[in-house]
This record gives structure tokens, C-alpha cells and sequence, in this order.
């Protein structure tokens, strides 16, 4: 995925990508490579890549987004039926054409880095239009004249429409393909055939669907090209979202279908006037493209509402964005300004997941702020912690509000990260972003040598069997009154209390229960593809452990899983048949399900918290994909 092209919206590059015959299809993927490679000069709507010296790849892209093949022109003797032009749509990043509330798993979140979870929960839609009103999949589709819903005349159930039982079925066979090429062999033309279904459930009114399929791609994008903001576990919860919904969909009635069809546009609800008081900001940079900041306030009953400006973007723009004014109201507050004053709106839109909306009618004065120890900010530190962790787990507001004092350092494999005391419960504190444009790394380890100190923290839970969150405000090690933003304050020497010495670093324990043997299969599946888990089965060893440990659940999974990537039939010549990826992605879905779950009781038992019911295929509510209230 090349960063110096324009988004292209994914009908476009399934349309090109399948008009390129057979012999031109094998040599996409080197297409796309040597293409991503070109510079590309961009003047105003216009961006050129020069393919060779003689030969230029032309994208017209008003509005920064490349919206019909006609846009993407090429000057070489076979065009319009040449490789160029599928090639440059398939190195570009993927536009996000179903917007505003479709599917957590493809909006833009904030910088999130921790491996333990699949994404960062949702804080904006990439490419929001700011709409205060919204349309369900249940209204008239514009696109195809057709209803989303389906009404059973006989019953007057709500069932799922032949077109969507048939667009469903697509996208889970498409993504089921991709499983079992593994990011490694899901080339160009795999990805266009997700692209290409996605698009198809997006006209028969499965925006969620279609969103989660493009989520896919776009991590694929990222993995393929050793992006720095990659994460496996973030692509294998984009496949199980994308996988659960599209395999529940045609059997789903009522309420269940509507929350699996999603909605187009994510609708805000009038809320009257607001007095709002600033919490924090935090940066967005996201491995699809997006950057920005997005702050978070508080209202007098602790309820959180969160002001986001977010558009495609890179390093620089997640850290200017926290300098720009809020696109609210008439206030010229920045968000860093935000974060530490007060906001008076009245004529408030939200939306469901506490986003403000910025409509005309939308008025906003700045007023005063509160500090976070007195009132009514404090309030949020006065939930038991237990309890915050039920309310995140059960489907809930993932950020914590912790009162800790540090203790030292802990070396892990994925880095080091801070140890806190939360009220007798021992708290790793991991960084938010590893990139070194932002300051979460170097902050973190400044906090390190301020051992002793006791400091209120806003943190967001990542489930998983140890007490783990990762850390994105605090108060100032030397003035409580005063809050540094992790993400876009840079902490000095200066600021820490005198006579601190770092702290010592101790080596990580091993997992309390060996649930790794499972989910590292599971990651292995999605990097590497049916083949690696057929050729590479330990034996019984990790079944043995599995179930001495008591989890003998997992170990059948995990037998299963195996066993379902090993599964090739031969013809009546002994010649191998196709396999059976439909049979491989069901043993998969099943394994990383169980997996999100037993993390989620793990994590639950590890914080004191009352273990939240699991989640079901699609719905959302694994790890990293809680939405907020």
C-alpha cells in the first residue's frame, strides 16, 4: 500500500482488477510492487506515477478519493486493458465507501500498539462526513431501489433477503479464501475478490458486512508490505469479525439481523445542551491510513463524549491534529486546549458511541474546566476498578480510570512496559504506539523512574490473563494538578520529583494458564495460511498441556483446527481435490472465538471483575472490539 496515491474506493479496484484476463492476473502482485515502489507526483486532484520513461499512470481523485475506473488512466499501447491501471488501484489504500457506524472493526481508532487485542475500540469513522442524521440498512438502498429487510409474509419475521443470504455467503467464502492463502499468499486478486463481494453486500444492504470485508484488505495491505503500524492480532480479529458475521447473517431473524446488517450511516440523537469538561487527547494513527486527535470530556453524571478530527493521514498529522481548532460549535479551542477546559454546547447531536456531532444547528462557547480530583471529574475515579473492567468486558466503555503507584519495570517480550499498584492488583502498563513520532515510548520510560510516586491514570483495558492496560494520560509526576497527554506531551528530566533513580527491571512470568498454544496457532493460521498449520502439528504435546491445564475445550479445538487444515481428499485417480477452506474457516472461527473468550474470563478473574458473558460470532464483543455507550 502505497501512501502517495489516493484512497480508491473498493468497487473500483475489484472492477479493474477483474477485467485483467488470466495471464495478466499472475503478474499483478509484481505489478503492484514495482508500481508502489515509483514516486508519485500529486497536483491538486491529479496524482501521476510514472510507470517508466515513457509511460505514466494517471489517478484523477476529486475530493483526495479515486471513485469510478475511469478516474485511473494509463498512457501505455495496451491500456485501457492494461496491468497499470489494476495495479496502481490495488497498491493504493482502500477508501472507506460504507461510512459513518457500519462496523467497529473499520473505523479509524486512536494509536493503539498492544498485540494482546484485535483493534482499539472505535472513536471515528474514517472520512466522517459529520452527519447528524443517518440512514439504516433497514431504509430504502438508493444504491440498488431494493429494501434491506426482508419481512417473512408468513410469520412477519424479519428474515435476511435472498440477495443478502447470497452477498453473505460471498464475503464469507471470499474471506475464508484469504484465510487459507494466509497474508503471505492473499495477493492482489484475492484481495479484489473480497473487495469485489464487500462492495456486493454493501448494495444488498449489508453495510457491516462490506465494512468488516474492507477491514481485512486493508490489513492485508499492511501485513504484505511490513507496514510499521501492523499487528497480526489486530488481522486476526478483522477476519473472525468479517468470518462471524457473514456466517450468521442468513440464519439470523429479528433484532440479532438488524445489528448484523448494520447501519450506513451512524445516527445521532438530538441531546439538548451539554456542559462538558475536558479529560484528555489522544493521537489517532492507524495502519490504514488515518491520523488525527481525538479528546475526550465528561459531563456532570460522568458520562464520556468525545470530539474527533480524523482524515487520511500519517505521523505528522496525529501530532498537529491535537494543535488544530475542534470542529465544533463556533469555539477556536484546539484539542489540546480542550483536554484541560471546559465546553458549553447546546443544540448537541451524539451518536451511539458518545461522538458529538458538528452540525449547523451545533453551538459551542468554551467555559471553565476541573481538575481531575475535584468535582465532577473525580467521580470517575470513584468506581471500583473491578467494576470498570465488568463494564468494559460486558460490552461497555473501555477506558480505566486508575488511582496507582508505580512500582518499577518489566521486561516483556513485545517491550517494556510499567509496573503499577492498582489497590493490591500488580498493573502492567504498556505504551499505546511504538512509533517514534509520538511520545508514548519516551514517556514511559521517564514515568519508570518516578518509583513511589501515586498518580491518577486513564488507561484502556486490553483483556488478556495478566492485569494489562495501556497508558494514555496522567497526572504530572511533581503537580497533581496538572495532566500530561502521553500521546502528545513530551515529558522531561525536569518533571519528575528530584533523588529519582530508574527503576529496576524484572523479568516477566509465565502465563498463568498455557491458552498461547491455542491463539499462537491461531495467528499462525493467519500469516502463513492452511498449509503451515498442515505441515506443522506439534504432536500431542500441546493437547497434553492444554488439557493438564483444564482446558480441554482448547485442546479439541486445536485438534480440530489441525485436523481440518490437514484434510485433503483425492479423485478416483488419487489426484488431490481443491480443500475445503469453508470446513478450515469454521475450525478456525470456532478456535479464535473460544480463544477471545477464555482471554476475556482470564482477564476478568486477573483484575477481581465478575467474568462478562462471551461474546457471539460477529457480534463485535471480543477483545479490542467493545463498543463504547
Amino acid at each position: 500500500m502505497s501512501p502517495d496515491l489516493p484512497l480508491v474506493v473498493p468497487s473500483v479496484t475489484a472492477e479493474l482488477v477483474g477485467a485483467l484476463p488470466p495471464r495478466l492476473r499472475k503478474r499483478l502482485d509484481a505489478g503492484v510492487a514495482k508500481l508502489a515502489a515509483r514516486p508519485a507526483v500529486r497536483d491538486g486532484d491529479t496524482v501521476r506515477v510514472a510507470v517508466d520513461d515513457e509511460t505514466d499512470v494517471v489517478l484523477h481523485a476529486p475530493g483526495g478519493t479515486v471513485t469510478s475506473a475511469d478516474a485511473i488512466r494509463c498512457g501505455c499501447l495496451l491500456a485501457p486493458d492494461c496491468l497499470h491501471r489494476a495495479a496502481a488501484a490495488s497498491a493504493a489504500p482502500i477508501a472507506d465507501d460504507t461510512p459513518d457506524g457500519a462496523t467497529d472493526a473499520d473505523q479509524a481508532q486512536p494509536a493503539t500498539d498492544s498485540t494482546d487485542t484485535t483493534t482499539a475500540p472505535d472513536v471515528a469513522t474514517a472520512g466522517d462526513s459529520n452527519s447528524d442524521t443517518g440512514t439504516t440498512a433497514g431504509d430504502s438502498n438508493s444504491d440498488t431501489g431494493t429494501t434491506a429487510g426482508g419481512a417473512n409474509s408468513d410469520t412477519g419475521t424479519d428474515t435476511a433477503t435472498p440477495e443478502q443470504r447470497t452477498a453473505a455467503h460471498a464475503v464469507h467464502a471470499a474471506a475464508a479464501a484469504v484465510l487459507d492463502a494466509g497474508t503471505d499468499g492473499a495477493g492482489a486478486v484475492l484481495q479484489a475478490g473480497l473487495l469485489r463481494d464487500a462492495h456486493a453486500a454493501r448494495l444488498a444492504g449489508l453495510p457491516r458486512a462490506s465494512a468488516a470485508a474492507v477491514s481485512v484488505v486493508t490489513r492485508v495491505h499492511a501485513a504484505r508490505a511490513a507496514a510499521a503500524g501492523h499487528r497480526l492480532a489486530e488481522l486476526a480479529g478483522a477476519l473472525a469479525g468479517v468470518l462471524g458475521v457473514a456466517h450468521r447473517v442468513p440464519r439470523a431473524t429479528g433484532p440479532d439481523l438488524a445489528e448484523l446488517r448494520g447501519t450506513v450511516r451512524q445516527p445521532y440523537r438530538p441531546d439538548g445542551s451539554l456542559r462538558l469538561y475536558g479529560l484528555f487527547s489522544e493521537p489517532v494513527l492507524t495502519a490504514t491510513g488515518y491520523a488525527g486527535a481525538v479528546t475526550w470530556t465528561a459531563d456532570a453524571d460522568g458520562r464520556l463524549y468525545t470530539v474527533s478530527d480524523v482524515a487520511p493521514g500519517g505521523p505528522a498529522r496525529a501530532t498537529g491534529a491535537a494543535d488544530r481548532a475542534v470542529r465544533i460549535g463556533d469555539t477556536a479551542l484546539t484539542h489540546r486546549q480542550l483536554s484541560r477546559a471546559g465546553l458549553a454546547v447546546s443544540g448537541a447531536t451524539v451518536s451511539p458511541t458518545g461522538r458529538l456531532g458538528t452540525g449547523a444547528a451545533v453551538r459551542a462557547v468554551r467555559a471553565s474546566g476541573a481538575a481531575w480530583r475535584a468535582e465532577p471529574l473525580d467521580r470517575l475515579w470513584a468506581v471500583p476498578v473491578g467494576d470498570q473492567v465488568a463494564r468494559a468486558l460486558d460490552g461497555g466503555q473501555d477506558l480505566l480510570f486508575l488511582e496507582v503507584t508505580l512500582t518499577g519495570t518489566l521486561r516483556e517480550t513485545a517491550g517494556d512496559c510499567l509496573l503499577a499498584d492498582c489497590a493490591g492488583v500488580p498493573v502492567r502498563l504498556a505504551t499505546a504506539h511504538d512509533d517514534p513520532a509520538l511520545p508514548y515510548r519516551d514517556n514511559l520510560r521517564l514515568l519508570a523512574a518516578a518509583r513511589g510516586s501515586r498518580l491518577r491514570i486513564v488507561a484502556r483495558l486490553v483483556p488478556g490473563p495478566f492485569p494489562r492496560a495501556l497508558l494514555l494520560a496522567a497526572e504530572h509526576p511533581v503537580d497533581p494538578a496538572a495532566r500530561v497527554d502521553l500521546g502528545l506531551d513530551w515529558l522531561q528530566h525536569a518533571d519528575l520529583p528530584t533523588g529519582t533513580v530508574p527503576a529496576p527491571l524484572v523479568a516477566a512470568a509465565g502465563e498463568e494458564a498455557p491458552l498461547h498454544l491455542l491463539r499462537r496457532r491461531v495467528h499462525q493460521a493467519v500469516a502463513g495460511g492452511r498449509r503451515v498449520l498442515a505441515f506443522s502439528r506439534s504432536g500431542p504435546g500441546d493437547g497434553t498441556r492444554l488439557r493438564r491445564a483444564g482446558l480441554a475445550t482448547a485442546a479439541d479445538l486445536l485438534d480440530g483446527l489441525h485436523g481440518a487444515a490437514a484434510d485433503r481428499s483425492r479423485d478416483a485417480f488419487g489426484r488431490l481435490l481443491p480443500a475445503d477452506t469453508d470446513r478450515f474457516a469454521r475450525a478456525w472461527l470456532a478456535a479464535a472465538l473460544y480463544t477471545d473468550a477464555a482471554e476475556r474470563a482470564l482477564c476478568a478473574d486477573a483484575w477481581g471483575a465478575t467474568a462478562a458473558a462471551a461474546p457471539s460470532p460477529g457480534s463485535g464483543r471480543g477483545p479490542g472490539l467493545v463498543p463504547r455507550r
